[in-house]
């Protein structure tokens, strides 16, 4: 789809590859776009600079999206893209035991990864339905179709919202709504230095305007599975091949950022 003369809603738009979706969608030419996010304050200033409107949610809340999707209509008008981009890193697993995290992170990061996603469908099918079609740019992770070495949290529930966009793209698509899930490897963001030496050797680190520039791309190619690193592809590929081979071959990856770290 284009953006252009259109309404688009971003969420955790205060920075990073949010803020990037936000502009990008202003640089196309976008009827109004609205930037949402916990940080009030960092949506304000990424809003003002682009002529959007600000608005304070936290997607872990059906209600707060709710809220979000009727006061966008009734403000700007009908939603014709809503990028559902809010996302957190989840804690890292004990080396001794990936399953170690407490179930309080488990549940936000289920909150934030996944449930963000299922209320905005919730409450924008019928809408979008009704008016003949609509797009969604869920923001998941290449960690959603490979893994996450070093985080069970993460990967899980990354892998949970692609079988979720999956899903809402094969039983809505015949009443027009297009699903999108932007599935970048590294991007450099807050998210990704805080994760600490281990992600910096994940090749090929984009800025978030280019993760951006790829998803508007895609989405006018009307793509499902948008890849901002072209090697995730070749990695996806060699996953369905040979399964046991590329777990092997993860599991030495693993090794070698363990000793890396080490080194450090």
């Amino acid at each position: 789809m284009n953006v252009k003369g259109r309404i688009v809603v971003v969420t955790g738009a205060a920075e990073g590859i949010g803020e990037a979706l936000a502009r990008g969608a202003h640089a196309r030419g976008a009827a109004a776009v609205v930037v949402a996010d916990r940080n009030l304050a960092g949506a304000q200033a990424v809003a003002k600079s682009i002529g959007g409107r600000a608005v304070e949610c936290d997607v872990a809340s059906d209600a707060a999206i709710a809220r979000l999707i009727e006061d966008t209509e009734k403000t700007e008008g009908p939603i014709a893209l809503f990028c559902s981009n809010a996302g957190i890193g989840g804690s890292k697993s004990d080396p001794g035991n990936a399953a170690s995290p407490p179930d309080d992170v488990w549940q936000r990061a289920w909150a934030v990864n996944v449930m963000a996603h299922v209320y905005a469908a919730r409450h924008l099918l019928p809408r979008m339905i009704a008016r003949g079609g609509g797009a969604m740019l869920n923001t998941v992770s290449a960690a959603g179709l490979l893994n996450q070495i070093g985080s069970a949290v993460y990967a899980t529930t990354k892998h949970a919202a692609v079988g979720f966009a999956e899903n809402i793209a094969i039983a809505h698509r015949d009443q027009g709504i297009r699903v999108s899930i932007l599935c970048p490897q590294a991007v450099d963001t807050t998210l990704l230095r805080e994760a600490g030496v281990g992600a910096q050797h994940v090749d090929g680190v984009i800025t978030p305007q280019q993760c951006a520039d790829a998803a508007f791309a895609g989405l006018v190619a009307g793509r499902f599975c948008i890849l901002p690193h072209a090697q995730v592809e070749t990695y996806m590929k060699a996953k369905t091949a040979d399964y046991d081979r590329w777990i092997g071959g993860m599991a030495k990856l693993q090794r070698t950022l363990a000793a890396a770290k080490d080194k450090a």
